[in-house]
């Protein structure tokens, strides 16, 4: 059985940056992922996928934001257990957890951390006859590697902020790249919005709204698909790559069953003090929590983890007084005694 002081189910941003946040207070840290690598969305969905609201960064890839965080928490040699699912959680007599995976791997610790982000999630498919015949055959619901569309012909569907940024983006990679939105509004951000119009402006974008994708065509690979526009007569459109981004049905999964208190597929915690949820001990942090105000951000979920932490220390050393050093001033010592050293040492007691 793997010990440990914080267990931590997740393995994405957030989980990352409790190992750090956890290792500045000398817990051990172990985090289980059904994922077979850390990163969670950002490693599986979109690594080249820019992300803008990450303080300190006007612009870094997704996947370059997991290699710092795994970079960051290195000195603190947390524990993974990747490829396997958490399925069920047991409390014992003393307060501790014992969580076992899909695969009978048990991990006891006395606090458990679900960072689980959306949790387990499936794409919204259009309702287009045959479109299972062509996955992986031209249609892609993730874009993983915007290479692959270099100088393709590309249709994106959707009206949110996914289809928007990518369009944007492969704007500069593939040779043709085609918007269809099935409204003339969208739901994404104004500047975004602004920017596509732009793009279709100085002829970079094919924009057709109000439309929709109604047919596939090819022989065992996509060719084509038809457009079909309100009040217009139908267009066939020849295409290399067809994604449609309807954006990700959330399920918690097993964690659904762990008898916590759930509100439209998200965690309910107390905000006022720690992200505890409703059995002691457990906490839940990031996107996979709800609480009045909550935002869906990455940073938030760092503030999540920096607070969970705390109260974690006071549950696990229950009186004991610790001195939190500003790691301006006093560096970042790891288990194994390395340590990257501070000029001068200021310290804030915390009671």
């Amino acid at each position: 059985m793997i010990q440990t002081d914080i267990l931590i189910v997740g393995a994405g941003p957030t989980g990352l940056f409790t190992v750090f946040e956890a290792g500045l207070l000398k817990l051990k840290t172990h985090l289980i992922d059904a994922l077979p690598q850390p990163g969670g969305q950002c490693s599986e969905i979109y690594p080249k996928k820019p992300i803008y609201d990450i303080p300190g960064f006007p612009e870094i890839l997704a996947g370059d934001l997991v290699k710092n965080l795994v970079k960051q928490i290195a000195p603190f040699e947390p524990g993974f257990t990747l490829g396997e699912r958490a399925e069920t959680l047991e409390r014992l007599e003393d307060d501790t957890f014992v969580v076992t995976t899909n695969k009978g791997t048990k991990h006891a610790a006395p606090i458990v951390v679900i960072a689980g982000g959306l949790g387990s999630f499936e794409p919204r498919k259009p309702p287009i006859k045959g479109i299972e015949n062509y996955e992986d055959k031209g249609v892609e619901y993730i874009i993983r590697d915007p290479e692959i569309y270099r100088n393709k012909k590309v249709v994106i569907a959707g009206g949110g902020d996914s289809a928007l940024d990518w369009v944007i983006f492969l704007a500069n990679v593939a040779s043709e790249i085609t918007l269809v939105h099935r409204r003339n509004e969208f739901r994404g951000a104004l500047d975004s919005v602004e920017k596509v119009q732009e793009l279709k402006n100085l002829g970079k974008v094919n924009l057709i709204t109000p439309a929709e994708i109604t047919e596939l065509h090819g022989e065992g690979q996509l060719s084509g698909v038809t457009i079909t526009k309100k009040g217009e007569e139908s267009i066939l459109l020849e295409v290399d790559h067809f994604i449609p981004l309807f954006g990700l049905s959330p399920k918690l999964g097993p964690i659904g069953n762990w008898g916590l208190e759930i509100e439209k597929n998200a965690i309910k915690v107390d905000n006022s003090y720690d992200y505890q949820t409703n059995i002691p001990g457990v906490y839940a942090i990031g996107d996979v929590n709800t609480y009045k105000g909550k935002l869906k951000l990455i940073l938030s979920g760092f503030h999540e983890a920096a607070i969970m932490c705390q109260s974690a220390y006071q549950r696990i050393n229950p009186g004991k007084k610790y001195v939190m050093k500003y790691t301006t001033v006093s560096g970042v010592e790891g288990f194994d005694g390395s340590k990257k050293e501070a000029k001068k040492e200021i310290v804030q007691t915390i009671y």
